[in-house]
C-alpha cells in the first residue's frame, strides 16, 4: 500500500498522531479513539506493513511506536510544495526585516530630532 493510501484513512492518521505524542499499547489507542480493539488492530497492521509503526513487547503488553521511516512517495510529492513554501516564507522574512529596519531608522531619526530640539531650547 502506498503512503497516500495509508494516510487517506482518518483513523490511521489519528493513530499516528497519538503515537507521535508517545508510544502506546492497543488498549490505550482503543480508549483514546473510542473504537473497537479489532478495528484498531486492523489499522495498526496496515501501519506496521507500511513501516510507519513498530511493535515491541513490554511485559505483557505490545507497545506501538512510530518509526523513522519516511513515506517516500508522499515526501517526494510534497517536496516541490515545501520548496515553494520555504521561498515564500523567506520572502516574507526579508520583507518584515526591511520594515523593521525602516521603523528603527525612523525612531532613531525622531530621537535625534528631539535631542537636537532639547539642546536648542537649553541653549536659549
Amino acid at each position: 500500500m502506498d503512503g497516500f493510501a495509508v494516510l487517506a484513512d482518518d483513523t490511521r492518521r489519528r493513530i499516528l498522531d497519538l503515537l507521535r505524542q508517545a508510544p502506546r499499547d492497543v488498549g490505550e489507542i482503543v480508549r483514546a479513539l473510542g473504537l473497537s480493539q479489532p478495528n484498531v488492530s486492523k489499522h495498526l497492521r496496515v501501519l506496521r506493513e507500511a513501516g510507519l509503526v513498530e511493535a515491541g513487547v513490554e511485559g505483557r503488553r505490545r507497545v506501538y511506536r512510530l518509526t523513522d521511516v519516511p513515506l517516500r512517495d508522499v515526501e517526494e510529492w510534497l517536496r516541490p510544495y515545501r520548496e515553494r513554501w520555504v521561498r515564500h516564507f523567506d520572502a516574507l522574512e526579508e520583507h518584515l526585516d526591511r520594515r523593521r529596519a525602516h521603523r528603527e531608522s525612523e525612531t532613531e531619526t525622531e530621537t535625534e530630532a528631539e535631542t537636537d530640539a532639547d539642546g536648542a531650547e537649553a541653549d536659549r
